[in-house]
């Protein structure tokens, strides 16, 4: 009975969502529009809600742990945005280099992809601080699965991909450097849950 139920609620609610129904904020005099749908023969707002993560709450020893998780918001908050649009601009070039006919060609976008994303991204990196760089080669293996050792040895050659792990590893970081978010990085992996979650 219950199932049915269930069903029931489910279905209205698909079939009547394209209904609006009104929410007045007396106080503002302003109208929302939000979905309805009829349920037991009335008309009430549906509002999905956002799903929301709980965790154990966080114990600090000292003010100085505090401020530590405090700098780690702000550092996944910084950096994360950019290893989405990293890990978009990945997926982009790659469908777009298994449509060129060549080896040429796709060098010859590799080089133009290459271009554009220093041109874009080269003011916005060196505003980074070395925590924050850190923090990105970690969060761009997150969002592509590989490390930004082997994104780079991929798209532009082992010899460019030796040359800025080197680079890299004159101020102490590796591009080689790997997300684990059951381990070393799992206070990492809670706030960028939920700040991906909108709770941060």
């Amino acid at each position: 009975m219950i199932k049915r139920l269930n069903l029931l609620i489910i279905n209205l609610f698909i079939f009547t969502g394209m209904f609006l129904c009104k929410a007045q904020d007396e106080q503002n005099n302003k109208i929302y529009l939000v979905p309805m749908c009829v349920y037991q023969g009335d008309t009430i707002p549906c509002v999905q809600l956002r799903e929301v993560l709980i965790f154990k709450p966080l114990k600090f020893k000292n003010n100085k742990e505090r401020q530590e998780y405090d700098r780690l918001i702000r550092n996944v908050k910084r950096t994360l945005p950019i290893a989405k649009e990293i890990q978009r601009a990945i997926i982009e070039t790659y469908e777009y280099l298994e449509t060129l006919p060549d080896k040429k060609a796709k060098d010859k976008h590799i080089k133009r992809v290459e271009k554009g994303l220093k041109e874009q991204y080269t003011a916005q990196m060196k505003k980074l601080s070395f925590s924050q760089g850190k923090l990105l080669i970690k969060l761009v293996d997150r969002e592509s699965n590989q490390s930004s050792y082997e994104l780079v040895k991929a798209f532009m050659g082992p010899f460019k991909a030796g040359f800025y792990q080197t680079f890299a590893g004159l101020f102490g970081a590796s591009l080689k450097k790997e997300y684990d978010p059951l381990g070393e990085d799992k206070l990492t992996e809670r706030v960028v849950l939920l700040v991906e979650n909108g709770q941060l």
